[in-house]
């Protein structure tokens, strides 16, 4: 183990930036940090990985992690790195996302260890309750606008023509009341982030200087982008990838991480997983020199389904990764046959058609398009190229039956390794 975090974060490739003196802070004693985290949404994506990571890492090394959702601030939304006005939700809603936050953050942060529990807070609980006036004499007199208007966040708005709100100007007020709040709570010495968050940090770290007369640190982690310059966390289709198995299963999830390019997985590897500096240095090796076999993927896929979703869950993700690859499918339900067929070539047939002595298979074939004709759809049979649910099909006279349907749903057809047709049964 290294020797401080903030060494354990220099290796991986995690610290961007830190004020001066954090370093011999951490390593004289154990600090309370903490980064935020927005309620935009009722799950958090893959993105929100790197600060639950290093929340989590700091904590392995013997500091208290809080999580602060955004429960107030996100009635404001934050500025840094738009380029327009966030749409303002709904009490009630961010009120709700918030709850999903806390359950997704205990898959990473251990709140049971009995030396430095994890904790997570709402600053709902204390920025709503401010009245507005004592706000802006109390914490608004310690910032001038021209210290406000230099910081990234908001001169990158002021030179667009639409400007920015008053609202979210005063987002960087209420990030700095967040730290302050904390400091005088919970001891917080540290606020950690994206280099993004850099200003607003920053400000939080003056507030308290003047306010208090005590010194504060920043830490700020890397933006993530991919080697190839295109947004981290999102699919080829511009999905975001979320940890709600609900809105990303899995299956995609798994799938997103394997298919990760060689020039991006030690990276991940990095930020993402617990392995060692030994074991990812293993890992760049099987790039360099074997990229064909994908170990780095494949290992990195592992790990993090693993510690997000479970040891059952990464076990079915496997498993319906192998089916793409002529695997076993007996097993798999219909909505997961779904999800791992979602973007195969489709067409739907009448449960009646199936009933009795079921449908000819030459007939399946024909109608799926893997076939031009019945008679070429008996010579890929006599050749042993087509398969049902991944069984090689041998009678060129066979017929399929409703029961062969998984879940009564479904049939996947496949011509050869990897062309692949799904019929749906209604």
């Amino acid at each position: 183990m290294a020797a401080t975090i903030i060494d354990e974060l220099g290796w991986r490739g995690l610290v961007y930036d830190h004020t001066d003196g954090v370093q011999e802070l951490v390593s004289r004693e154990k600090i309370v940090l903490y980064n935020g985290f927005d309620p935009t949404a009722n799950s958090l994506h893959i993105g929100n990985l790197v600060p639950m990571m290093q929340l989590a890492r700091w904590q392995r090394f013997g500091h208290t992690p809080i999580a602060l959702a955004g429960g107030g601030t996100g009635m404001i939304g934050d500025p840094s790195g738009r380029s327009t006005e966030r749409n303002l939700m709904s009490l009630d809603i961010i009120d709700e996302n918030v709850e999903h936050i806390k359950r997704q953050l205990a898959s990473i942060l251990d709140f049971d260890v009995k030396s430095n529990p994890a904790k997570v807070v709402n600053n709902a609980d204390w920025l709503r309750k401010l009245s507005l006036v004592e706000f802006l004499r109390d914490t608004g007199k310690h910032f001038t606008v021209n210290y406000m208007m230099a910081k990234d966040s908001v001169k990158s708005r002021l030179e667009r023509e639409d400007g920015i709100s008053y609202t979210e100007f005063s987002y960087m007020l209420l990030q700095s009341y967040d730290f302050l709040y904390l400091l005088e709570t919970e001891k917080c010495e540290v606020q950690a982030g994206g280099s993004d968050q850099w200003g607003n940090i920053v400000a939080g770290v003056e507030l308290i200087r003047r306010v208090r007369g005590q010194k504060a640190h920043a830490v700020v982690y890397p933006l993530l982008t991919r080697a190839d310059g295109s947004k981290f966390g999102k699919t080829a289709e511009g999905t975001s990838v979320w940890l709600s198995p609900v809105r990303t299963s899995p299956y995609r999830f798994y799938q997103y991480w394997f298919n990760t390019d060689d020039a991006d997985v030690v990276t991940y590897l990095k930020y993402f997983t617990w392995l060692t500096q030994a074991e990812i240095n293993e890992m760049q090796a099987m790039v360099d020199e074997h990229p064909e076999r994908r170990e780095a993927q494949r290992r990195l896929a592992r790990e993090v389904t693993r510690m997000v979703h479970g040891e059952s869950a990464l076990v079915a993700a496997e498993r319906a990764s192998q089916a793409l690859f002529g695997g076993d499918i007996s097993g798999l339900s219909a909505a997961e046959i779904e999800d791992i067929f979602a973007e195969v070539p489709s067409n739907t047939v009448g449960s009646e058609s199936l009933s009795g002595q079921g449908a000819p298979i030459v007939d399946l074939l024909v109608a799926s398009g893997l076939a031009s004709s019945k008679a070429e759809a008996r010579r890929a049979i006599q050749g042993g190229g087509i398969y049902l649910n991944n069984q090689r099909v041998t009678d060129p006279a066979g017929t399929v039956t409703h029961e062969m349907a998984i879940d009564g749903c479904f049939l996947v057809l496949r011509k050869g390794r990897r062309q692949y047709h799904l019929v749906r049964v209604q």
